[in-house]
């Protein structure tokens, strides 16, 4: 059943055309995930969808009662009311009730002898009790709190911009829509409460349309994809792996066709090159075809060699050691007595909670933070390029081309190939006819890509990168992680993108709080099933304590097979945990061998299902053997 229909919708911005007579439709229940290069209009077409923006031509068909809710990448405030008001800030009766309640609650507390006050509430927890004000309160309190938004009566005003994002998110979510638009809702979420979110919205009942760039996030959240590219928009059934795939064999199928029109275009070229002596209607034809062919060759042009193995300056034995370090703000401990020693080609990722100190580590790099206690180390040869979270500081009316060239008009290859800098913009997806564009013409996502190749044109040798995949599309990341792989020197990046981290990273520092920072070698979905697996060891554990507590049977004795079973089942663990290892290698090599990955797949259920069984067998023959 169709909810909502968008036909023939143009839009252009200035000189720039983001929608050329685009149509689509929201059925019931669908989870579509809009993806596209930054500057395509993602942003653009969510408003136009929600109302919010103007088209110039089209027209979006929908119920009268058809309600739509949106979160916004730059949401809006009444900086004067508190978190829970601003989350229940929908004009319905049951909202201005539990607003009143918990306003009444606040009153009553600070002064409870007040008979004005006890009647106000009184009154006020009958109209809770009767139009189920009580759960509207649960659930928008469990919703801030899953956000790490404890004090719901804070101002506002009082809160940091990822704060703020996430009472957005919040707010948006208690309006139970029929279609929900979330516009980057994973940016300045952690892994839990991206997990969380996920989950919620795998629960929606409704509608959802969502921007995002996490990859991971994307293909467990949505089953339809759309697709902005060139001013047109493509539809995909199916999550993210299915639109890649889909999308491969639409490339493959395309690149065929640009091969037969290669052909014909070296021989129309040939043609218009002797020149027509006599202008035929059919002359005429031809070279309006071989305009035509011209345009639809240029199009695929910025896609190709996307691959990119640069020189970098020469990075010495020594890069980056830290000593004894220690670091507070206000009274809060970032670093205690911490240790690292960064060497030549590290990978490492810097992980944990929001407010933990990540950033802060990084700036301590960059020399923008001093410790409190201990040293740093920087190795005299280490040329260090920083992509941070703040505002870039551009000048908004050069060119791109002469921005880019502010650090090199050209680069070299580790082959040997010069590249020049309008090249290395095409390879950055910014198209030959938009490199004159003055920099205020673009959008925040492509100043961001833009600042990203310019840091890469200088050629560092050890790059700083702080939540790269908050402002970067899915298509740049792409290009990014491909640049990275060939990259020669150190990347240390913080980020909460578990995809992005799989493929960069091969080593973590784990945040855990309190100065305390854990080191883990492996990827970081490695890192989080092992996180789930020792959580869950320590919630059997606990089980177990508490059923011991209630009911305290005569102690049992391990058998004989039991005791040989208890010395023997730890290689076990090992040994299944090392399959499972194994079986993801070779998964990972695989390819396209689908059949294959399908069989290795149903492998690697059969290991983890087995050592399921072994750690809950551990923890049983565990209590045994300490009875």
């Amino acid at each position: 059943m169709q909810l909502l229909n968008a036909l023939n919708i143009q839009k252009s911005i200035g000189e720039k055309h983001l929608f050329n007579n685009i149509s689509f439709s929201v059925g019931e229940k669908e989870r579509i995930g809009l993806i596209g290069v930054n500057g395509t209009g993602k942003s653009t077409l969510l408003k136009i969808i929600a109302g919010m923006e103007d088209m110039d031509e089209g027209s979006i068909v929908k119920p009268n009662d058809f309600s739509i809710a949106i979160l916004l990448q730059e949401p809006f405030f009444q900086e004067d009311l508190t978190i829970l008001e601003q989350v229940l800030g929908a004009d319905n009766k049951v909202n201005k009730v539990v607003r009143s309640y918990e306003i009444a609650l606040e009153a009553l507390n600070e002064n409870p002898k007040s008979e004005k006050r006890q009647q106000t509430f009184f009154q006020l927890q009958k109209e809770m009790d009767s139009l189920g004000g009580w759960d509207i309160s649960a659930k928008a309190k469990t919703m801030l709190s899953k956000l790490g938004l404890q004090n719901y009566h804070e101002k506002v005003s009082n809160l940091s911009g990822g704060q703020k994002k996430r009472v957005a998110l919040a707010e948006v979510l208690m309006h139970e829509a029929d279609l929900l638009i979330l516009d980057e809702p994973t940016n300045h979420l952690d892994y839990e409460m991206i997990e969380w979110l996920q989950d919620e919205l795998k629960k929606y009942t409704k509608s959802i349309l969502f921007v995002t760039h996490d990859r991971y996030f994307l293909d467990a959240v949505s089953n339809q994809i759309f697709e902005l590219f060139n001013g047109e928009l493509f539809t995909y059934k199916g999550n993210y792996a299915n639109y890649l795939e889909a999308k491969a064999i639409r490339l493959e199928e395309s690149d065929r066709r640009r091969e037969k029109a290669e052909n014909l275009y070296k021989r129309e070229l040939a043609w218009i090159r002797r020149g027509a002596q006599a202008r035929s209607t059919k002359q005429k034809a031809r070279i309006q075809r071989f305009e035509s062919l011209d345009k639809e060759l240029q199009k695929g042009t910025n896609k190709d060699n996307l691959e990119m193995a640069f020189t970098t300056t020469r990075l010495g034995k020594d890069v980056i050691e830290i000593k004894a370090a220690n670091k507070a703000f206000s009274g809060k401990i970032i670093l205690r007595e911490f240790d690292l020693l960064v060497n030549q080609k590290d990978r490492i990722g810097i992980v944990g909670k929001n407010g933990s100190g990540k950033s802060t580590l990084l700036n301590i790099f960059a020399g923008k933070e001093q410790l409190d206690a201990g040293d740093v180390i920087i190795g005299q040869t280490v040329k260090m390029a920083y992509y941070t979270q703040e505002s870039v500081d551009m000048d908004i009316n050069k060119r791109m081309i002469e921005y880019i060239k502010e650090s090199k008009e050209n680069i070299t290859t580790t082959d040997g190939k010069i590249i020049s800098a309008a090249q290395m913009l095409e390879r950055f997806l910014f198209p030959m006819h938009t490199h004159g564009t003055p920099i205020r013409k673009l959008s925040g996502g492509e100043r961001r890509r833009l600042y990203l190749l310019k840091l890469l044109m200088d050629e560092p040798n050890v790059l700083l990168l702080d939540e790269p995949t908050n402002d970067l599309d899915t298509e740049t990341l792409t290009i990014l992680e491909g640049f990275l792989e060939e990259f020669a020197g150190v990347v240390i990046t913080v980020s909460h993108d578990r995809y992005f981290l799989d493929k960069v990273c091969d080593t973590l520092l784990v945040f855990q709080g309190e100065g305390v920072i854990e080191r883990y070698y492996g990827s970081y979905s490695d890192y989080l099933e092992k996180s789930k697996l020792e959580l869950r060891k320590e919630e059997v554990k606990e089980i177990v304590k508490q059923a011991d507590k209630q009911v305290k049977p005569a102690k049992k004795r391990l058998s004989y097979m039991e005791k040989r079973e208890w010395d023997e089942i730890d290689d076990k663990i090992a040994e299944a945990e090392g399959k499972i290892a194994s079986i993801q290698e070779e998964m990972q090599a695989t390819g396209s061998d689908f059949t294959k990955l399908q069989s290795l797949m149903a492998e690697e259920e059969k290991w983890n299902q087995e050592l399921e069984r072994l750690i809950e067998r551990w923890t049983y023959l565990s209590e045994m053997a300490e009875s």
